[in-house]
């Protein structure tokens, strides 16, 4: 039996016994971070879960990127009196939506994943829907739903990664303030 081995059993026992669990570092995992230098950041630590974050960021980059295109159908095709200033903040939503997609890419490549930017299946692997409304306030209130299901979507894959992979938990607490932020400000204007 390896002295890890043995270590974790001595553990195990103590914990069962009542006792706290000691801090150690995993010496074995350790070792392996020397080796495959060719996969980046993915050291044992990312485990099993890469893949399956991996394919959980593919689908927030869709709804990112199908975000970028409502918003910025919404900024030029905005009219009415209020419409000026109200489509050039579609524009800067936009850009902050175009903003974390390329954060989330980055992040999936650095998983030893790839991103997945095929126009086939944007929609399709989005959570918020593409919108081709007319009018000013249709436009605001379906990017209010779209920013609502990001808030939704981000605070379960927050609370689902937890511990995981803390790194794609901060990424993703940055952006869900983001979004809180983009649905109180649309939500305002529609009190208008």
């Amino acid at each position: 039996m390896s002295s890890s081995a043995n270590e974790n059993k001595v553990e195990q026992r103590r914990i069962a016994d009542g006792e706290q669990p000691r801090m150690t570092l995993d010496d074995n995992a350790i070792e392996a971070a020397k080796k495959n230098i060719d996969r980046g950041a993915v050291t044992p630590h990312a485990g099993p879960w890469a893949q399956e974050i991996v394919k959980l960021l593919n689908d927030s980059l869709a709804t990112e990127l199908v975000c970028v295109l409502r918003y910025k159908r919404h900024h030029y095709t905005a009219t009415g009196l209020k419409s000026p200033a109200i489509a050039e903040e579609f524009m800067v939503h936009a850009n902050d939506e175009a903003a974390h997609a390329d954060r989330i890419a980055e992040r999936i490549v650095q998983l030893g994943g790839e991103p997945d930017f095929s126009p086939d299946t944007l929609t399709q692997r989005s959570h918020a829907d593409y919108n081709d409304a007319k009018d000013l306030k249709s436009m605001i209130r379906a990017n209010l739903i779209a920013e609502r299901v990001a808030v939704e979507v981000y605070s379960q894959l927050i609370e689902m990664i937890g511990d995981k992979d803390s790194t794609t938990r901060r990424l993703l607490e940055d952006i869900l303030a983001d979004e809180q932020e983009h649905a109180d400000e649309l939500a305002d204007w529609l009190e208008d």
